[in-house]
């Protein structure tokens, strides 16, 4: 019998989607936190120390969450990821894809030398260099949005049309992140979120909401939507760009009336999604997550 592990900080709604299918497929499966996890190297063997594997490591591992914290804490939560991958285990998302899309500056960099459609972007850490690009936007009549670097859920946003509405350099930790805003109509948030798995767009969901974000977090409605050609085609050309297995992909529509990619979530939520699709994502997502194992092989290696 196969035996992985779902990293994740808890076991609600996401963690028990997924268990109930893993489980029904006879697959052992522990829920464990990265940051209980460490690297022994005073041991023999690979040094990776995984709570309830004793001197196993698991076939697989499935990323539900890597918890914040400082730079070091989280250094040291990816290096378990990269350490399972160099030892031949498949980890799903791997660590360079949760790199890629956790950072929003170098989802837009790769967003950008990719050639896919997305919202003009400016990353600094000069407070001066944001205030400049502010008033250049505001002598073409467009306002910007500030996001913070690491951030999810619509959390810590801001419409800027002004240089005096910059925050300190302290309240955005040292980097300003703008975006140019994409008008969607007066008062309204619209875009989509496309669910990936394998390269291949699964599901599609509307976000609407009275307010200009519309994500469901900030009470942005689910609405169910039809994958059309373009929009499968640049939700999948974006997953496959930050290398992610799996990737909820954010989409708003441009001023020329065609598709824009705004991110890349690389350990995406689905319960809005799943709300308004036929799907069970979370059995698709088990099925290819257990053909990557299928095609590494189980996993012979030891951990101490």
């Amino acid at each position: 019998m196969s035996r992985v592990v779902i990293f994740s900080e808890n076991t609600g709604w996401h963690e028990q989607a997924l268990l109930a299918v893993l489980r029904a497929q006879q697959v052992d499966t522990t829920v464990c936190s990265l940051r209980d996890c460490r690297i022994g190297f005073e041991a023999a063997g690979n040094g990776i120390i995984i709570p309830g594997f004793d001197k196993r490591l698991p076939d697989a591992a499935f990323v539900r969450a890597v918890p914040a914290g400082g730079f070091e804490e989280v250094a040291l939560r990816l290096d378990i990821l990269h350490a399972l991958k160099a030892c031949g285990i498949p980890v799903y998302n791997p660590a360079t894809a949760i790199e890629y899309t956790v950072d929003k500056g170098m989802t837009s960099f790769l967003l950008l030398r990719a050639g896919i459609a997305t919202p003009r972007t400016w990353v600094c850490e000069s407070r001066e260099a944001a205030a400049e690009v502010i008033r250049t936007e505001g002598a073409a009549n467009r306002q910007v949005v500030l996001k913070p670097l690491f951030g999810n859920c619509g959390r810590g946003l801001h419409l800027l049309d002004d240089p005096g509405q910059l925050p300190p350099h302290e309240e955005v930790n040292g980097v300003y992140y703008l975006q140019r805003y994409l008008r969607q109509g007066r008062g309204i948030g619209r875009d989509w979120r496309v669910f990936v798995i394998n390269g291949q767009a699964v599901a599609a969901m509307e976000r609407v909401s009275e307010h200009w974000i519309s994500n469901r977090a900030r009470g942005g409605r689910c609405l169910p939507a039809v994958l059309t050609n373009p929009l499968r085609t640049i939700a999948e050309t974006a997953a496959v760009a930050t290398g992610a297995c799996y990737a909820g992909v954010d989409i708003i529509m441009d001023e020329a009336g065609g598709y824009a990619v705004l991110e890349v979530n690389g350990i995406p939520a689905w319960r809005g999604l799943q709300s308004v699709c036929p799907r069970n994502i979370a059995e698709l997502l088990v099925n290819d997550f257990l053909s990557q194992l299928a095609a590494g092989g189980e996993s012979s290696a030891t951990a101490v």
